[in-house]
């Protein structure tokens, strides 16, 4: 295995058929002028052709890590990937989003400012109108800038592993994750701007799709 065993940002990205977005995803970080992270990508048990999509980048770039595992969902799927990284922070990039270049630096930036946040959330940008499903009433659907989008999370190490992961919860795991962590008294920050990470939502979304049973 070739990668960096203490790059400052590690980046996770749980992935599941998601083969015809993720060179996307994968450019985007390759073009950061931030430089010092490590990329895991987590398949959850793709189908389709997205271990060929990867294959090239795991050749070429020794920052790019790969595992698959069985069906396991997106909660877990960034728990493994958190459990194999070597980061000081951690971060999250869905396979079907992007980064502008700067995203990386933008962040590293705000958490080390003086009394600097444990968590950031936010910055995202998405087409206007975009919404999604409401965490208590799924039946509804709420604006996207009014919710906690995990994606956006960029944190410390230390704050991931003191709340156990995410929790597996079949949606809204990521308000879940921020909740215990403002019980648990760390620091965090709503980021309105820059808008650096770009949200795109695929028509089988969970927060276009999902329904409680």
């Amino acid at each position: 295995m070739r990668f960096t065993s203490k790059p400052c940002v590690s980046v996770i990205m749980p992935t599941f058929n998601r083969s015809r977005f993720i060179r996307t995803a994968i450019k985007s970080l390759l073009s950061q002028t931030f430089t010092d992270w490590e990329l895991l990508i987590v398949d959850d048990g793709s189908t389709d052709s997205t271990m060929q999509m990867v294959e090239p980048y795991l050749f070429e770039n020794p920052r790019v890590r790969y595992m698959k595992h069985s069906n396991r969902k997106a909660p877990l799927s960034r728990n493994a990937g958190m459990q194999a990284s070597f980061g000081k922070f951690i971060t999250f990039l869905d396979s079907d989003d992007y980064y502008l270049p700067n995203h990386l630096a933008s962040r590293v930036s705000i958490i080390g400012e003086p009394d600097s946040p444990d968590l950031l959330v936010g910055g995202i940008l998405a087409p206007p109108g975009t919404m999604v499903r409401d965490r208590t009433n799924p039946e509804m659907l709420v604006p996207l800038e009014q919710c906690i989008p995990g994606a956006t999370f960029f944190g410390r190490r230390e704050l991931f592993f003191a709340l156990s992961g995410f929790r597996n919860l079949p949606y809204a795991e990521d308000t879940d994750l921020w909740e215990r962590a403002t019980a648990a008294g760390w620091k965090l920050k709503t980021v309105d701007h820059p808008k650096t990470y770009i949200y795109q939502q695929s028509p089988d979304s969970i927060t276009q799709n999902y329904r409680q049973s």
